[in-house]
């Protein structure tokens, strides 16, 4: 049963007005129009509406022509409109009170031509009556109306506490319209056990790739020998048990520590290190007794996201697993170079931007597009600083950077493979300052060596110590670390063109990418 209307009974009408025993204070009395004498009390008739009490108009109000006052009159108060005088059938043994002095002059006289003291309706002085009709007498020639019944009193006070009540939901409303023939109050709410036993969700929701995709998610927590440690996310690779995250999240394993990986069902298990690549932020970790039924996620073609597209990123920000958010590309091709602060084992890639909220935790976690394929490996954020607020980690201002899933598959597979990283090359050191007009080839390379190595893949194309390369395929380059992450998204032995400037002059190169294995 509803209980909308608990607290709204209405207040039976009177059946009697009341009479005040004397006028009030300052009141002039007034006698009758004319030679009209004073009207004597009426008896009703058997079935015959009571009369109902005049109402004296404000000393300031006239009738109109038809002998109606303005709709301003009578007043009743907007928050009891039930309480309005209705009467009924005066007790058969009621006599008329003789006229007290003191109310001489009170009630005031009835209007000469009060428009509800007839029930003539073709004009509004009576009909055939050569005049108005006595206060209170039926009208000759006239039936009296049939009595009302008791129920429309409650309905007249029930809508109009629903007009009132309408600012608050219009619950006494929908309770009149509910209400049985018998009197009893059907129920306007529907039992749970009424409801859908499953709620779907389309397909193509987050709500839907969500759900598909978080049992292929896990929760990676690393613990070093020495103390260190931390976790991140991993997404199921393929379904022998490989996981692909993050080189910064495992990193502290490496090399004897501790590495498990927790479903979102809340199973966990141990794992290893397959190979992690420093300079790509990747790495490859499988489960030292992988269940059956893993389910890899999807892989999308990362070339053909497109600025705008919808984002989901999964993982465990500062801990808290399999937490979904959502945002959309805000850039491609960002050059962003990463690290531990140290220099000894930056990262560097050509990232997707997104401003779905990524934070501490989220590293390693998939990327996924609508559809739920994977288009990139969460991996760095931008943050407006550490700390305030009592926290000691910076987090999301909704510029985050995933590597391309291109670029972590051909590092996956590689690593799979044979453990060890393969980078593309160009066999030439560059300066590493950022923000510039181009990445500039140094002077020397690292420990005193030629700055482009020799029968190398920058030598044979023509280039020298000093030349300073503007753009890789086309697209601008601003510093060496921009230049580093575009040469990243290839493989050994693609071609490439750069154009580079020469004492104030520019030319273009085609180059045969070479490669180096391992970290160095």
């Amino acid at each position: 049963m509803s209980t909308e209307n608990e607290g709204n009974a209405v207040p039976a009408a009177p059946s009697v007005p009341p009479v005040p025993d004397a006028a009030p204070e300052g009141t002039p009395a007034s006698a009758p129009r004319g030679a009209a004498p004073e009207p004597t009390p009426h008896q009703q008739a058997p079935g015959e509406p009571a009369p109902r009490e005049p109402v004296a108009p404000a000393a300031d109000q006239t009738a109109d022509q038809t002998g109606r006052f303005p709709e301003s009159a009578p007043q009743y108060p907007s928050s009891q409109p039930q309480s309005q005088p209705q009467h009924g059938p005066a007790p058969e043994h009621a006599t008329a009170a003789p006229p007290r002095a003191a109310d001489a002059g009170w009630p005031p006289p009835p209007p000469e031509y009060p428009s509800y003291g007839s029930y003539g309706g073709a004009g509004d002085e009576g009909v055939g009556n050569g005049g108005p009709p006595a206060w209170g007498a039926p009208v000759q020639g006239h039936e009296p109306r049939p009595p009302r019944k008791r129920a429309s009193g409650l309905i007249t006070a029930v809508l109009a506490a629903a007009l009132i009540a309408g600012g608050v939901g219009g619950g006494v409303g929908y309770w009149a319209a509910e209400s049985n023939d018998d009197g009893s109050i059907g129920s306007t709410t529907v039992s749970a056990a009424d409801a859908p036993k499953e709620v779907k969700r389309d397909a193509g929701t987050v709500a839907s790739v969500a759900a598909k995709s978080l049992p292929s998610v896990v929760t990676i927590e690393a613990q070093g020998g020495n103390g260190e440690g931390g976790t991140g996310t991993g997404f199921v690779y393929d379904r022998e048990g490989h996981i692909l995250t993050n080189n910064h999240v495992v990193a502290s394993a490496a090399n004897g520590g501790d590495l498990t990986a927790t479903f979102s069902n809340g199973k966990k298990y141990n794992a290893e290190v397959v190979g992690r690549a420093e300079g790509y932020d990747v790495a490859v970790v499988k489960l030292k007794e992988a269940p059956p039924g893993l389910t890899p996620l999807p892989l999308a073609n990362s070339e053909q996201v497109a600025v705008g597209d919808s984002t989901i990123a999964i993982g465990a920000p500062f801990g808290l697993s399999n937490t979904v958010t959502t945002g959309i590309i805000s850039a491609k091709n960002r050059p962003v170079a990463s690290g531990d602060g140290s220099g000894a084992s930056n990262s560097y890639m050509s990232a997707l931007q997104t401003d779905a909220s990524i934070n501490p935790g989220n590293s390693g976690g998939p990327l996924l597009d609508s559809r739920g394929a994977v288009i990139g490996i969460n991996s760095a954020i931008q943050s407006a600083g550490s700390g305030g607020m009592g926290q000691s980690q910076a987090g999301s201002i909704g510029l985050g950077f995933a590597i391309p899933i291109n670029q972590a598959k051909n590092v996956a597979d590689q690593l799979i493979k044979t453990g060890k990283p393969v980078y593309p090359v160009i066999g030439a050191t560059v300066t590493m300052a950022e923000g510039g007009e181009g990445a500039t080839i140094s002077a020397q390379g690292e420990g005193g060596s030629p700055a482009v190595v020799p029968n190398g893949p920058a030598a044979k194309a023509g280039l020298k110590a000093g030349d300073v390369i503007t753009k890789f395929n086309g697209t601008p380059i601003d510093s060496g670390p921009t230049l580093i992450g575009q040469i990243w998204t290839h493989r050994p032995g693609d071609k490439v063109t750069l154009t580079y400037k020469r004492d104030g002059k520019e030319s273009t190169a085609q180059v045969t990418l070479g490669e180096r294995q391992g970290e160095s």
